[in-house]
């Protein structure tokens, strides 16, 4: 046998996996020596295992840290480095090319075309520029058309695989005790709750080949729910990808962000309510120059409280979805937004509260600011972010996030959820080119 290419694979708990599973896994001219770690915490130091991993690899294949990335190249005698996460400003990419290339390595990535799995139903996708684009409420919104047009839908969400990888191969969320079942984190919960909330069954997992044949036996339409800003696992007969104003640029500045932007057949360009008009309109004036093709969709979050009267001339601490604020870079989310609109006296920062792990998040993402993240990646996370809140000197708390954090965390204080929808303005909409989708 020639030479095998010793791969390392630089991931976050997700793509990289995917791409291992469809593209290197039973190919012997390969090997891959290991994956690392980064974006999400607790991820390195486990192993990915022999019953995923294939024949080739009977040991299963070790998950290291990203910050080690010069020592294993050296120590392993790494040929190639293929970078499989996402979410990532072209400045980071290329300083962790950067840092391959110096250590002697190949660097490189793999295409849609080498990681895009082929449905045999017809496959809606929806995903972003970035993280907290508004992408999950377009999802629903999506799901919500296809429903009324009296078809089965089946969602199938970008992995989060947190926990026992092997007990997470595949994924089938249809009640919240499915959400117990898998010990899901906030983040899971985040995007798999408001699906189960709307009688909607949801797919996630490590082994996504297996998870879409499964979900295929269920489904008239499949829907793509992407994460990060990551391409689609599988391949879209129609992509959907929604801009943020608020970001105005990134859509063109970050990986793969980029890529989904020139591969829609529509751009939902959402929160026009709240971005200025010269950022919508620079928006725009990338889509005529990099995806003329595509139909332009304009929206709004729609914002609703449950208890406004929870916000009015008190002192609130706002609680935002994790990754948006984290790696999204967002110093703003739907919480913030409804303590401003519904007359809220103050906004009280969280940072000399934080407990345990959540200090650590403060110190890795400083320009989170005054909100607190939703931060719950296992118990003790969790057991963190409940210790910060109860701590928080402030009136009532503002939960901006998806989830019910009520159902597993005890908030010693009054507080109130804000829900929100996409909101489309004008013509063409969703309703409008779905239709003449399912018509095709």
């Amino acid at each position: 046998m020639e030479q095998r290419t010793r791969v390392l694979i630089l991931g976050a708990a997700g793509r990289d996996f995917h791409n291992f599973n469809v593209f290197f896994k039973n190919k012997p001219e390969y090997e891959v020596v290991g994956f690392t770690a980064a974006q999400i915490p607790n991820i390195e130091g486990r192993l990915y295992p022999a019953s995923l991993a294939g024949e080739l690899y009977p040991n299963g294949i070790p998950i290291y840290s990203e910050n080690d990335l010069e020592e294993l190249i050296e120590k392993y005698k790494i040929d190639e480095c293929v970078l499989s996460y996402s979410d990532l400003s072209y400045d980071t990419v290329m300083h962790i090319g950067s840092r391959v290339l110096k250590a002697g390595a190949k660097f490189s990535m793999l295409g849609s075309k080498q990681t895009m799995l082929k449905s045999s139903k017809p496959v809606i996708s929806i995903t972003a520029v970035r993280t907290g684009c508004g992408k999950s409420q377009t999802t629903r919104r999506v799901v919500k058309i296809l429903r009324d047009a009296n078809l089965k839908v089946v969602s199938i969400r970008h992995p989060m695989p947190y926990g026992d990888l092997e007990a997470q191969r595949v994924q089938r969320f249809a009640t919240i005790e499915d959400l117990h079942r898998y010990n899901c984190t906030i983040e899971e919960m985040e995007e798999y709750e408001p699906h189960i909330a709307m009688g909607s069954v949801i797919y996630a997992g490590v082994d996504y080949e297996a998870i879409l044949r499964q979900a295929e036996q269920e489904a008239d339409v499949v829907v793509w729910d992407g994460g990060n800003n990551d391409m689609p696992f599988i391949q879209p007969d129609l992509s959907i990808v929604v801009v943020d104003p608020l970001r105005p640029g990134h859509e063109i500045s970050y990986y793969p962000g980029e890529v989904n932007f020139r591969m829609a057949d529509v751009i939902v360009i959402n929160k026009i309510d709240s971005a200025y008009p010269e950022d919508v309109e620079y928006v725009l004036d990338n889509i005529r120059e990099y995806n003329p093709k595509a139909k332009v969709v304009f929206a709004a979050s729609a914002i609703m409280v449950e208890n406004p009267e929870i916000i009015r001339g008190k002192r609130v601490l706002a609680i935002e979805d994790g990754p948006t604020l984290t790696h999204g870079e967002m110093t703003i989310g739907a919480g913030v937004v409804a303590a401003r609109r519904y007359g809220a006296s103050e906004l009280v920062d969280p940072r000399p509260y934080l407990v345990g792990s959540l200090i650590d998040t403060f110190e890795k993402y400083p320009e989170i600011g005054s909100l607190l993240p939703a931060m719950g990646y296992g118990k003790q996370q969790m057991a963190d972010l409940e210790a910060t809140i109860n701590r928080t000197e402030c009136d009532a708390i503002v939960i901006g996030t998806p989830i019910n954090l009520n159902r597993f965390i005890k908030i010693n204080k009054p507080s109130t959820r804000v829900y929100y929808e996409l909101a489309e303005i004008g013509s063409p909409n969703l309703q409008e080119i779905i239709s003449e989708f399912l018509k095709r």
